[in-house]
């Protein structure tokens, strides 16, 4: 039997997914996957290039339709258009969603205004704020370094404080100390009662915020354990399940 992640949380789910598969022609990426996160999860989802885990995050966003099973967000299916599920969901994927020809003000106050925030302009400055951007407000993203790029792309999403958060490779291109914020920042969430699925290369930048691991290999779950101890005591498990 397929191991599904479950995570240990009390509470109901705020994010779920049953039977989830994707393929392509003749491809099967995603086989058949289970997960829940309740608030105060944060799931990483790890595995080699291949395993399915972007693939995984996209349909659960909703901004890629699964071949088959499905994805329900507070309770609702997700589906297309404003629905109350995809507003609740923010996400960070390898494209910032940024429009170059704006300023980061601009960028995230239009951001503010799609969800209906009621003060669009105060809610860009905080979240400028929080991600130590607000010097570089009237800039570009054109203009702005990969590891800045990154910081207003995160800032974009968790600006509406999602109830869900969706995090493709967070921690890229950041230094030490904007690793360090992002960590902060995202404890701080998940203490207010944030679920949150990560997917990620290097384990060690978030290891300290995850509550539970699984590992994709093959469009399937191999593995799914809940965090505790060392990274490297965990490590030597993954590598034998990837064959590494």
């Amino acid at each position: 039997m397929t191991p599904s992640p479950e995570l240990g949380h009390p509470g109901p789910a705020l994010i779920e997914g049953r039977g989830l598969r994707r393929a392509f022609g003749r491809l099967q990426v995603l086989k058949g996957i289970d997960l829940s996160a309740a608030a105060g999860d944060a799931l990483a989802v790890v595995g080699p290039n291949g395993a399915g885990k972007t693939t995984l995050l996209r349909i659960l966003a909703g901004i890629m339709r699964p071949s088959g099973g499905q994805v329900r967000v507070l309770g609702e299916p997700l589906g297309r258009g404003g629905s109350v599920a995809r507003r609740a969901i923010g996400l960070l994927s390898h494209q910032s969603l940024l429009y170059d020809d704006l300023t980061l003000t601009e960028n995230l106050t239009f951001a503010a205004r799609l969800y209906g925030l009621p003060r669009p302009g105060e809610a860009a400055a905080a979240a400028l704020e929080d991600a130590g951007l607000a010097d570089r407000a009237g800039d570009q993203p054109r203009k702005l370094s990969r590891g800045l790029l990154q910081r207003a792309a995160i800032a974009r999403a968790l600006i509406h404080g999602p109830r869900v958060l969706l995090l493709d490779e967070p921690f890229t291109a950041l230094d030490a100390a904007a690793a360090e914020r992002l960590r902060a920042l995202l404890r701080a969430r998940l203490g207010a009662g944030l679920a949150m699925v990560l997917v990620t290369h290097d384990l060690a930048e978030a290891w300290g915020l995850v509550t539970r691991v699984a590992v994709l290999l093959g469009g399937r779950w191999v593995a799914d354990e809940s965090r505790s101890g060392a990274l490297e005591t965990f490590l030597p498990r993954y590598h034998a399940l990837i064959g590494v």
